[in-house]
């Protein structure tokens, strides 16, 4: 009867233990240490800073070398391949961690002031007006059913690049009194109807009561350059036309050098701005053949440096990235380049794609004093931690200036079409 109760009383001391020991913090770190970790070779990443003592790690990798000391293991990354690690407790093993070790990967960090030239996809419909006719006021482009942000592409069987096409259609169509056939683009539609246009009195030419443009031109700041393919990403953000607040469809576009003239500094509820002209000898730079949610992209015709950090940088994955200071490469006058303190408030590990991945602060008191914190056109300045590249700035707070949001910088890569997990040429034999 005593062993009875005496194995009890133990087996319940045991279990109790075990209980408290799981949610202990060095058991519960370890426990959280993720399943799966990339890395490029050469790189290290500590999977934990909290170990039980009877925690081990158990390795024969070629392509990672493990350290681990009385409260910690950290992971090195050799040769690029795939492997897995085994953490064990009390000789038991409790997870596995599977390990990808990447190529090496640098890009050229930017942060120069960039102006940006887009040329749409035929031409944008931002707006209606009315026409004055002998019966009344009347928008053709209304009747027809054509929308604000449709993107008019054909007429007439005919291709529309740009707003000088469209004139003579409509001179024609007036002259002859025979609607017009036009192709629209909404969104992943497209859209036939007829359009007749209509003389205005006052004026004695023909319209069609729509507003049209087929170009947008602003600024931005240069995030990246892959010297080994020239491809590069500036801005961090989609651009959207101002009037339909859409993203423009590009058709081409191009990518000048731009100098800082001024800058409106921000406020709560009113966020500042960069202002800027195009540089004088508006020398192209590069094309950009996507605008995308996370940013432009493009080629460069040459390489290019910001004079300030002018070799190639590793780059940090999302669950690379940690809190704590970094810094930003921006321009705030003329078209010099520096290096501003900033906090990264919070940072999501991403597995997929996504535009708002980091929360950051400018902390820098001369960054503070001159912009307030974030202001546009500063959209798509570098963030630098620990000697990588990690990301690019790209929204700010409109009730807090000094903070905003930014960018994972591999998912900038990803839409730029640089393959960062693109496996090593092996020899031949």
């Amino acid at each position: 009867m005593k062993k009875e109760f005496l194995r009890r009383v133990i087996g319940g001391i045991l279990l109790v233990s075990l209980i408290v020991m799981g949610f202990s913090k060095p058991v519960q770190d370890y426990i959280s240490i993720p399943k799966e970790i990339t890395l490029f070779e050469g790189q290290e990443f500590a999977l934990t800073n909290s170990l039980p003592a009877s925690a081990s790690v158990d390795s024969n990798s070629k392509q990672i070398n493990t350290e681990q000391d009385n409260d910690s293991v950290s992971v090195k990354a050799g040769d690029p391949g795939k492997d897995e690690l085994v953490l064990e407790l009390a000789g038991l093993p409790i997870k596995k961690v599977d390990v990808n070790v990447l190529k090496d990967f640098k890009v050229m960090p930017g942060g120069q002031s960039i102006g940006v030239k887009l040329n749409t996809v035929g031409v944008l419909v931002v707006g209606h007006h009315q026409v004055q006719t002998i019966e009344g006021k009347v928008s053709p482009g209304e009747t027809a059913g054509i929308e604000v942000g449709d993107i008019i592409t054909e007429i007439n069987g005919k291709r529309i690049e740009k707003m000088a096409d469209v004139g003579p259609f409509v001179q024609e169509a007036g002259k002859t009194g025979k609607p017009m056939k036009v192709v629209i683009k909404r969104e992943t539609k497209k859209i036939e109807t007829t359009l007749e246009p209509k003389k205005d009195e006052h004026e004695n030419t023909y319209k069609l009561g729509l507003y049209i443009r087929d170009s947008a031109a602003g600024i931005g700041t240069m995030t990246f350059y892959h010297p080994d393919s020239h491809k590069y990403g500036a801005l961090g953000h989609v651009i959207s036309d101002m009037d339909t607040k859409k993203p423009i469809v590009v058709e081409d576009g191009q990518i000048v050098r731009s100098t800082v003239t001024s800058i409106e500094k921000g406020a709560n509820g009113d966020p500042g701005e960069k202002l800027a002209r195009f540089s004088s000898d508006r020398k192209v730079i590069g094309n950009i053949t996507r605008n995308s949610p996370y940013g432009i992209f493009g080629e460069l015709n040459e390489g290019i440096q910001n004079g300030i950090l002018d070799k190639p940088m590793p780059i940090a994955l999302s669950h690379q990235v940690k809190e704590g200071p970094a810094q930003i490469l921006t321009v705030v006058e003329n078209d010099k380049v520096n290096l501003f303190d900033i906090e990264i408030v919070s940072t999501i590990p991403q597995k997929f794609p996504a535009t708002k991945g980091m929360v950051i602060k400018v902390t820098d008191p001369k960054l503070l004093a001159k912009t307030g914190g974030i202001v546009q056109g500063m959209s798509g300045s570098p963030i630098i931690q620990d000697g990588k590249v990690i990301g690019a700035v790209t929204h700010v707070f409109v009730n807090d200036p000094t903070s905003g949001y930014g960018v994972h910088i591999e998912w900038m890569l990803n839409e730029a079409g640089i393959n960062i997990y693109e496996k090593p040429r092996e020899n031949a034999s």
